[in-house]
């Protein structure tokens, strides 16, 4: 029996200048050569193993030292066109990581708890021939298919942001999921799409705030093509895209943690050029980045840009922005929300870099949540910050007249100089509005109970007729439409919720209506932005009545809505005498005196214009983009509706994505009478073709 041992004899690393033009990672050359370019500040050696190494270290893999930077050219033939390959740098011949600047990753612990179908064909971890998270990346890949080539994204004054966490949105945790539910999502009339952390996070179940690898997408939810697809589709809806990302820290196992670590403390040590040993602020998590570090810029700026170039990503939501900074404020939470110039300068910089390389369309959102002057100074450069109202509009849902004023959902009641306050009254990280409705309303009048699920609810209507009347961008958070009600602490407060489509939402009249009206507001405000978003506005909106004056170029807009549990009088303040319609009873007023009171029932909401206002629902064209002529009408319609064309199947899908009826014979007309008022989408099969069109019942 022979024993046969491999023996690694390293050549001394070579001190060479690298080629001009190289970007930290991957370079693929126009030789067809890959050259793989990492920095190492302080490290003494490096070298490339992986699949086309048979996992062995070799001479021929050894990197150049070039100052802090390791880099080799490696030759085509070691690659063929569409080939996904592995690798990992081992780094003083001690330390073996992925590249930080990979795409994609293989995670030896964690792959095994992606659910089925998310990832097809995920290629092989080598077990046995290393260890640690491995990059993966396709040589002279074909590129991705775009049908949408000249998106124009929505102004920033008027954006309608859907904040949606894939996990949670259906029980497949999948990019395809959110695809199947598009229309939903359109018929709401959203104009953003913003995902919770969707790259590589520890783990595959987890809000995505404990992040490994900044720019490689997470496998949990789907492979690139379908991240693609979807970025692709929203475009095709008029809706942009926005990824929450993580600057404020890095998890244990990012390699730019591993690669500078105190093993005795379980932390970056203290000569790490990204990280610091020890937090600076109250509010971190995990490991805090330097980010007065140019290590740390070139890292944030790169990755930014690759979501950009890759996946045509229209902008970033920051998560925790406040911790980009130096200053030592741990104990001192004051000293920590105060301005500080600092970290204004390194917010600038990346935002500038960004629109330098792009265009300054490119949203640049803040969860900043500072002393409002900072907040001032980056709005008025062009920043837009998160505008948490939640504890206000949650004391006039539950009906209390303590702290109830959301003239600061404004961004004139901030001071600043454009609309680029996102106000909600939902956010991930908030109670549900619903959950305190329903535990902790005000039950004062028996008649009138905010505890009551119905009653609760429609105080959710009149929540979403003042927050969208408001001036400005805005956010809801997924299922806030449907007056989703479950405790966030509920298995923990990042652990996994009910998914609203196995709690038989759909079957409730009044969470429809609660849609139904939501989807409403938004579509006046998306619809109708010179009025809507008109800055010649009155604001009245510090009582437990509150009014909204809109003076538009071409029509006026009065909002008014009792949030008291008992019945209270409003001054609308009319812009004018004479005819007034109001939009959700359908009536018309005749107006003779502009400040006569107008009497609200609790809970009661009305929106008033001087031209009638169509409805916004029904101006959403939901097709598959055949060549298919065929109409329905009436729409919106209340018993039946009738088809422009013979028919072979008929099938009738709620907003849920469920069916709910189904006609497989051609009819004259075709009967609706047992379904509940709402949007639905028909799915038509005619002998031309396939059409989905949307539907409104009455």
């Amino acid at each position: 029996m022979t024993d046969v041992i491999d023996v690694f004899v390293p050549a001394t690393t070579q001190t060479q200048v690298q080629p001009a033009g190289l970007k930290n990672g991957i370079n693929e050359n126009a030789d067809g050569s890959i050259t793989f370019l990492l920095a190492a500040p302080g490290k003494t050696d490096a070298a490339v193993i992986g699949d086309f190494t048979n996992w062995n270290l070799d001479t021929n893999f050894q990197m150049y030292k070039d100052g802090d930077y390791f880099w080799v050219t490696i030759p085509s033939t070691y690659f063929t066109t569409g080939q996904t390959f592995q690798y990992q740098y081992i780094v003083d011949y001690t330390i073996k990581v992925a590249d930080p600047y990979s795409g994609l990753i293989l995670d030896p612990d964690s792959d095994q708890y992606i659910k089925p179908g998310n990832f097809p064909n995920l290629p092989v971890y080598p077990t046995g021939l290393t260890t640690g998270d491995v990059s993966l990346y396709t040589y002279q890949a074909t590129p991705y298919n775009w049908t949408v080539n000249n998106f124009q994204k929505p102004d920033k004054e008027n954006l309608v942001i859907y904040e949606l966490l894939v996990r949670d949105f259906s029980e497949a945790d999948s990019f395809q999921e959110v695809i199947n539910r598009i229309d939903y999502l359109e018929t709401l009339g959203i104009n953003t799409l913003q995902l919770m952390p969707i790259n590589e996070f520890e783990g595959t179940d987890s809000w995505g705030y404990n992040p490994k690898f900044h720019g490689a997408l997470d496998k949990a939810y789907g492979t690139p093509e379908k991240f693609k697809e979807l970025v692709d589709l929203c475009h095709s809806k008029g809706i942009a895209v926005v990824i929450d990302v993580v600057y404020n820290h890095a998890f244990s196992q990012s390699p730019l943690c591993q690669m500078w670590w105190d093993e005795n403390n379980f932390r970056p040590s203290a000569n790490n050029p990204y990280l610091n040993s020890s937090p600076t602020h109250d509010f971190n998590v995990g490991y805090d980045f330097n980010h007065e570090s140019q290590w740390t810029r070139d890292y944030v700026k790169q990755t930014l840009q690759y979501w950009i170039d890759e996946y045509r990503i229209d902008g970033f939501r920051f998560d925790l922005s406040k911790g980009f900074t130096q200053n030592f404020t741990l104990g001192n939470i004051g000293a920590w929300s105060a301005y500080d110039q600092s970290r204004v300068d390194i917010l600038n910089d990346y935002k500038n870099t960004i629109w330098n390389a792009n265009s300054n369309d490119i949203y640049m959102i803040l969860e900043h949540l500072g002393d409002n002057s900072e907040e001032t100074a980056l709005a008025n450069a062009g920043f837009m910050l998160w505008g948490k109202m939640t504890d206000e509009f949650n004391q006039n849902s539950m009906g209390y007249s303590s702290n109830h004023d959301v003239f600061r959902s404004y961004y004139l009641a901030r001071g600043w100089n454009d609309q680029h306050l996102v106000a909600y009254a939902e956010s991930h990280d908030e109670q549900r509005l619903m959950y305190k409705n329903l535990n902790f309303g005000n039950a004062a009048n028996s008649s009138h109970n905010v505890r009551s699920l119905p009653v609760a609810l429609d105080r959710q209507e009149a929540i979403a007729a003042i927050l969208y009347s408001i001036p400005g961008p805005k956010m809801l958070w997924q299922f806030g439409e449907l007056g989703y009600e479950i405790d966030i602490d509920q298995n923990g407060r990042t652990g996994r919720k009910p998914i609203p489509w196995t709690l038989n939402y759909d079957t409730d009249q009044d969470r429809m209506d609660l849609y139904d009206v939501t989807a409403t507001m938004i579509g006046f405000k998306t619809q109708y932005p010179d009025t809507w978003n008109t800055t010649n506005n009155n604001l009245d909106v510090s009582g437990v009545t509150k009014r909204i004056n809109l003076d538009g170029p071409v029509f006026d807009v009065v909002v008014v809505a009792n949030y008291g549990v008992t019945a209270q009088n409003v001054n609308p303040n009319f812009s004018q005498t004479g005819t007034w319609y109001e939009y959700f009873s359908n009536a018309t007023m005749n107006v003779t005196n502009p400040t006569a009171m107008i009497n609200l029932q609790p809970g009661e909401y009305r929106v008033y214009s001087t031209q009638q206002l169509q409805n916004p629902l029904s101006n959403i064209e939901i097709t598959d983009h055949t060549e298919s002529d065929i109409k329905l009408f009436p729409n919106p319609a209340q018993n039946s509706f009738r088809l422009s064309q013979d028919i072979e199947h008929i099938s009738i899908v709620n907003m849920n994505g469920q069916e709910v009826m189904e006609y497989k014979e051609n009819l004259p007309t075709y009967s609706i009478e047992n379904l509940n008022t709402g949007v639905y989408i028909i799915n038509v099969k005619t002998e031309k073709g396939n059409r989905r069109i949307k539907l409104i019942k009455q």
